[in-house]
């Protein structure tokens, strides 16, 4: 079975790797790499309604299947940035895709956020009431044992992480024969972490009802991008986290939204119209005289 999904993930990769290399049409995205490498970023921002007119059927399935399809994209866009730039590829861990564009029918508030939107990629608008501080969480330690002179790594995930398979929370001590473990702190490898909140917008909250808020989770180059009072649009992937109250799960699961993109709205919400639009709405009105 798991090597079924391997599988699977690997051939939906190939398709996003032909996304990102589109070097047949304008060339988009592999000058947005290249931006991203220039100004050493880790996040590709990727636009989904271009991904629409080129793979119809990866959009609609990133939209429902969100979490397998992210993996697949995030490792399609590490392969491609070892093709472009081997030397910058093995300077992190990984690379990440943040998403923008229309959403339609998954553009929702925290009050339409519901359990039918679980395990999808959602687009939630709101402003934020608190932040928690940015804290380090360990991604990968490295340990080296003095008594046989070798080296131990361990990864570490948990239900906050795309693959959603926790690791053993256990920081190792000794190895298997027993012997001390020394910790390399310089070699081991951590990413901030963040959570804050945001709640409904007054002006789409229903008169006379309390406003509903969702919880967000943010991580590495996310964090920090908003502090209270901000109106703010977050696209991220729904999910429960199950909680356990003495060995038995009590049927109501804590809801969080972890983010790939986070982008700040102006306070009045004005439409931004280019130039091109301005010309065809012209054009539209002047048929519409004749």
């Amino acid at each position: 079975m798991a090597a079924e999904i391997d599988q699977r993930i690997i051939e939906i990769q190939r398709e996003y790797l032909d996304f990102l290399d589109d070097g047949e049409d304008q060339g988009i995205y592999q000058q947005k790499v290249r931006d991203m490498i220039t100004n050493n970023e880790v996040r590709l921002k990727v636009n989904i309604n271009d991904l629409r007119r080129k793979n119809a059927k990866r959009a609609l399935s990133l939209v429902n299947e969100s979490f397998e399809e992210c993996v697949a994209f995030q490792r399609a866009l590490k392969e491609f940035v070892a093709s472009a730039d081997p030397t910058y590829s093995k300077q992190y861990e990984e690379f990440f895709v943040g998403f923008e564009g229309s959403f339609g029918a998954k553009h929702v508030t925290p009050r339409s956020l519901t359990s039918r939107f679980l395990g999808n990629m959602v687009c939630v608008e709101g402003i934020v009431t608190k932040c928690s501080l940015i804290r380090p969480k360990v991604v990968r330690s490295v340990h080296y044992c003095p008594a046989t002179k070798k080296s131990l790594e361990r990864r570490y995930t948990d239900m906050t992480s795309l693959e959603a398979v926790p690791s053993s929370s256990i920081y190792p001590t000794k190895d298997e024969d027993g012997n001390l473990l020394e910790t390399e702190f310089g070699l081991s490898v951590y990413k901030d972490h963040q959570t804050f909140s945001i709640q409904e917008m007054p002006e789409k909250a229903p008169a006379g009802q309390l406003p509903r808020s969702v919880d967000i989770i943010c991580d590495n180059d996310l964090v920090d991008n908003c502090k209270p009072g901000d109106r703010i649009q977050v696209i991220g992937m729904y999910r429960c986290l199950p909680g356990k109250r003495n060995g038995f799960t009590t049927g109501t699961f804590r809801t969080i939204l972890i983010a790939n993109n986070v982008q700040l709205l102006s306070k009045e919400m004005a439409p931004l119209f280019s130039a091109e639009d301005v010309a065809k709405s012209k054009s539209s009105a002047d048929r519409k005289t004749q």
